[in-house]
């Protein structure tokens, strides 16, 4: 007589289909977490590196920042430039400043600085500008990531066909906060006054007029309540036009253009436009500067820590220095 074996418990069942919707429910808020929170009001901090390399060897220096930034867990960090000005422009500082950089465990984006290619020479004496910036971008912004342990995804302006080349380009997003990069280096935007030398930087015109154009439009679609700018220059938004242009009196302003269309598009923007370059001065605390719904934070040789305060007041903080007075 065979016997017949007893029909299999529902219990297992039941538990890995318990299983599969706890996976389910969870997958969501993962990549809400992932993203800053998603539509939450979580605050959050990430830190700036200033240029703080001065005229010597800027590696340990540049250690030193990094190792504090991540003693905060920041959301990431941002480094103003990779060099100094007297430093080489070879192929192995780069690389050896890349993997310092990657060394970060918090999420680390560059922004480039002047000093990290306009006055390049090459072996003949003359301008290697544009090819160091070629190779800037193929070591540090080689794909949709940033970089350090702890990575960020980042789109790139490399990613439309038009600006292939334009891979420093980048923008992020934490909650409901816009973050991007943008080339826009400290010496007059790397406009040259000698006759037919200006070839890359009437192209970069072209690339930063879509690149805000995208940045605000995606920021209006979203109803985000903010967008933080990090560049090496300080475009002057919220000087008076008379005081900013007086140096530049003898040449033309490189940049006259994004300072216009920056204007033009904080006025439409409904949220607060935060504006951070590296070329403040090293006297004092660094500060948060505002003028209408635009917020001005220049550094030096100094970094800073930003809190991030969905829907308080005062969205943008310095984490060090109080609330900084919105307008």
């Amino acid at each position: 007589m065979t016997r017949r074996s007893a029909p299999p418990s529902p219990l297992p069942r039941r538990l890995a289909l318990a299983a599969s919707l706890v996976i389910l429910l969870a997958a969501p808020l993962t990549a809400g977490a992932a993203n800053g929170g998603g539509n939450g009001a979580a605050a959050f901090e990430f830190d700036v590196i200033g240029h703080s390399f001065g005229d010597g060897a800027g590696e340990a220096v540049l250690k030193r920042a990094i190792a504090d930034a991540n003693q905060e867990r920041p959301a990431f960090v941002v480094a103003t430039g990779i060099k100094a000005a007297r430093e080489p422009c070879s192929d192995r500082l780069y690389a050896q400043r890349k993997a310092v950089l990657d060394e970060s465990d918090a999420a680390l984006i560059v922004a480039l600085a002047g000093s990290d290619w306009t006055e390049c020479l090459n072996s003949a004496g003359r301008s290697g500008a544009v090819e160091r910036l070629n190779r800037l971008r193929e070591v540090f912004f080689t794909d949709g990531q940033s970089l350090g342990a702890r990575h960020v995804a980042v789109t790139r302006l490399s990613a439309t066909a038009k600006f292939r080349s334009y891979a420093e380009y980048a923008h992020w997003q934490v909650g409901n906060v816009l973050f991007a990069t943008i080339n826009l280096p400290a010496a007059n935007n790397h406009y040259r006054p000698e006759a037919g030398r200006n070839s890359e930087y009437e192209d970069r015109l072209v690339a930063n007029r879509a690149w805000l154009h995208r940045l605000f439009t995606l920021a209006g679609q979203q109803k985000l309540d903010g967008v933080v700018l990090f560049s090496d220059g300080d475009i002057g938004l919220q000087a008076e036009e008379s005081s900013f242009l007086s140096g530049f009196s003898a040449r033309q302003d490189g940049f006259a253009e994004p300072r216009r269309q920056l204007k033009a598009l904080a006025q439409k923007f409904k949220g607060k436009l935060l504006l951070v370059d590296a070329r403040g001065t090293a006297e004092g605390a660094p500060a948060i500067v505002w003028h209408d719904n635009v917020g001005h934070l220049s550094l030096a040789a100094q970094s800073a820590g930003v809190r991030v305060n969905p829907g308080a007041a005062v969205l943008f903080t310095l984490k060090d220095a109080g609330a900084d007075a919105a307008p």
